[in-house]
């Protein structure tokens, strides 16, 4: 072996052993069916009632509601569809984003139309009918009233009043959507105080940004879906704040304190109802201030304190409130290369830092033990795995989730009970009670392998190193009819990007069942998770600033060096295929390491960061006039004469994320350069393409690498 290897295996390979006469995995069912029929049993839509050690859940198809108890997990039926549609006369298929508003009501969607259901009276009502347009819809279960969006202006409800917050006549100042492109752990737009007086939202004024015209072919003709996209380097939105007062009626704004195009994110109200905590990010994204502003004016109160990096800081979690009678908080940094949990006191300093960890805290999820302690995720000692953990105040850690593996914990009653739902590299899927300690007190189900009938290899989980020492891992998948004195020809997937990983311990190591059919084609299917992508800490992911492509290649190139040392492997017959960021790496895998690969199929692919967005782009390249040779480097458009092999470019037509101009350049360089490439476009999807549709594609996507990789 060369001396890149390290390990082969860091993970018992997953068998499904003893082969003869076992079924065929056929491609619709391997897209269509993996978390469907294929997906081992789990507790659909597990919750726990307020205020008891109850909880509820679903049957999978999401059609009848059951209840249990920590002290007695026989679940006892609840209400079915058909029950539920008779008392509310209303045909109802499944309960939709159900809530417990508290132990004996929840609320549900049917459509437009909201109900509430007690399950002691065995009754419910109609809360209220939306119109059509109505969007972005919350409630909120405190003070019972819904906030929602029509068009580009954010209403409330409370009973069956309406009232407008905003009024905005422009249809380019948007108010209570997301804001900056749901970057910067954006995935909300209103925030309650907790009083429940007052609304904050966010609002953009995106009467600078370019429009970008997507073509709709539903009509006839054709008429034109126009899009607000700002590109790198471009003119960006302009946020602000909004805090509307409900019982006055007055609206006051927030606005960024340096420049107008600066971002405002990671919202949170003081435990008092009276601040505001806001993160505000320069355009550069290199410098961040956590400020205060007064909930009553909108003034500006103080900083907290900002943080720097000559790279990016990017914040994705607002300050953390632990208790309801301070305004004490924490904040997750990574300003020591790994985020961790810093306890600071209302005047802007550190108390403790609480952890020191060398992995990657995730998300703060909730406090317990009456506030004592933190509960939040993290990878914890292995990368591959996503865990929860506990530290209180004053910085004494334990781990709540000790099983290696990927973990979904819903908290209980103050963290005196937990339920968590684990699977692994060799566990399908256990869904279990556990105290506050993370002892297993109950097993309620143990997920069974669906896929034990069919024909499906190995996985094997390992490690190799990149060029500079750094350990990558890696996942390969065989057949189930392997033979090691054969000769295999080898597709690559490949991701590559910020803020996703690929390989992960959990069933099916993060791949997809596609995969395995086509390892039963007579492939193996590979795949590196590379410097850049997610959960190994800020070094690991920041070595790619100025240059995206670069570093990222040179290590699948190492996971090719690997490939190719092994006896069973084709050196000659080896395919890559990726989408969005994949599509990028692919193609970039293609021409600018012509001859590595015989065939490629990028999907989505960024061909030229200019034409990226801002708020991602600018990140990791900076603007084309700060970083012109790394834009240059970089744009796929220069290589096009390097083609070796066959070459396969998708996209969607409405692409609203990796606008389609990216693919529609790239293939008219191909055409100057008397280049032949292959297109497929898929009309009136988006950035990827879903449902049924998404069969054809990974038939079109495997089919052209089985054709032309012989």
């Amino acid at each position: 072996m060369k001396s890149f290897i390290i390990s082969s295996i860091v993970l018992i390979s997953i068998s499904f052993s003893s082969y003869s006469q076992k079924k065929e995995l056929s491609l619709s069912d391997a897209v269509l069916q993996q978390y469907r029929s294929l997906s081992p049993e789990k507790l659909y839509g597990f919750s726990w009632l307020p205020e008891t050690n109850k909880y509820a859940f679903f049957d999978n198809r999401f059609t009848t509601l059951f209840l249990a108890d920590v002290s007695n997990t026989t679940p006892k039926k609840i209400i079915d569809v058909k029950e539920i549609s008779k008392v509310l006369n209303e045909e109802i298929k499944f309960f939709g984003g159900l809530e417990w508003v508290d132990k004996d009501n929840f609320i549900f969607s049917n459509g437009g139309k909201y109900f509430m259901y007690d399950i002691l009276k065995n009754s419910g009502k109609l809360l209220f009918e939306f119109d059509d347009k109505a969007e972005n819809i919350s409630y909120n279960i405190k003070n019972k009233m819904f906030t929602f969006t029509i068009a580009n202006n954010l209403y409330y409800l409370k009973d069956t009043n309406v009232t407008a917050i905003t009024d905005n006549k422009d249809l380019n100042i948007v108010s209570g959507q997301s804001i900056a492109r749901n970057e910067f752990g954006i995935s909300k737009a209103v925030f309650w105080s907790d009083n429940g007086k007052k609304i904050a939202f966010y609002q953009k004024d995106q009467r600078e940004v370019s429009d970008y015209p997507l073509l709709d072919i539903s009509t006839t003709p054709g008429s034109l879906n126009s899009i607000k996209y700002p590109m790198s380097g471009q003119l960006s939105e302009k946020p602000k704040i909004g805090i509307f007062h409900i019982e006055s009626n007055k609206l006051v704004y927030i606005l960024p304190r340096n420049k107008p195009d600066d971002y405002l994110t990671n919202v949170s109200w003081t435990p008092d109802n009276k601040f505001l905590v806001v993160v505000e990010i320069n355009r550069e994204q290199n410098h961040l201030w956590v400020n205060v502003y007064d909930a009553e004016s909108g003034g500006f109160v103080k900083t907290l304190f900002d943080e720097k990096n000559e790279k990016w800081v990017e914040p994705e979690n607002p300050v953390f409130f632990p208790s309801k009678s301070s305004n004490n908080f924490v904040w997750v940094s990574q300003r020591d290369g790994f985020n961790n949990l810093y306890y600071y006191d209302w005047s802007g300093k550190v108390k403790i830092q609480l952890t020191k960890n060398k992995f990657v805290a995730k998300n703060i999820v909730q406090t317990i033990n009456n506030g004592n302690e933190i509960v939040f995720t993290a990878t914890g000692n292995s990368p591959l795995d996503f865990k929860y953990f506990a530290v209180s105040l004053k910085g004494k850690q334990r781990e709540i989730t000790s099983i290696s593996g990927t973990h979904t914990l819903s908290i209980g009653l103050d963290g005196k009970y937990f339920f968590d739902e684990f699977s692994s590299h060799t566990i399908p899927s256990i869904s279990q009670i556990l105290d506050h300690n993370g002892k297993v007190l109950r097993e309620l189900i143990k997920g069974q392998n669906k896929l034990v009938d069919f024909a499906i290899g190995e996985t094997e989980i390992g490690q190799i190193k990149a060029e500079d020492g750094t350990i990558l891992y890696t996942r390969l998948i065989k057949p189930s009819h392997f033979d090691p004195t054969k000769k295999y020809p080898v597709m690559i997937y490949v991701y590559g990007g910020p803020h996703a990983q690929m390989i992960q311990n959990e069933w099916l190591d993060g791949s997809n069942l596609w995969m395995h059919w086509m390892a039963e084609k007579g492939y193996l299917v590979y795949t590196v998770d590379n410097r850049g992508s997610a959960n190994r800490g800020f070094d690991f992911e920041s070595v790619i600033h100025r240059q995206l492509g670069t570093i990222e290649m040179r290590d699948q190139l190492a996971g090719v060096n690997y490939l190719k040392s092994l006896k069973y492997v084709d050196s000659n017959r080896l395919a890559v295929h990726g989408w969005s960021f994949g599509g990028f790496m692919t193609t970039s895998l293609m021409l600018r390491n012509s001859g590595v690969f015989k065939v490629g199929v990028a999907g989505g692919p960024v061909t030229d960061w200019k034409f990226y967005e801002i708020m991602y782009g600018e990140r990791y390249m900076d603007m084309p006039t700060e970083n012109p040779k790394g834009y240059e480097d970089a744009n796929l458009l220069n290589y096009v004469k390097n083609l070796k092999g066959d070459l396969l470019l998708i996209h969607g037509t409405a692409d609203d994320v990796v606008v389609m101009q990216h693919n529609y350049a790239l293939v008219k360089k191909f055409v100057e350069a008397g280049v032949q490439v292959d297109f497929f476009p898929y009309p009136m999807h988006k950035h990827n393409v879903v449902g049924k549709d998404r069969v054809h594609l990974m038939e079109k996507v495997l089919t052209y690498i089985l054709e032309n990789n012989k």
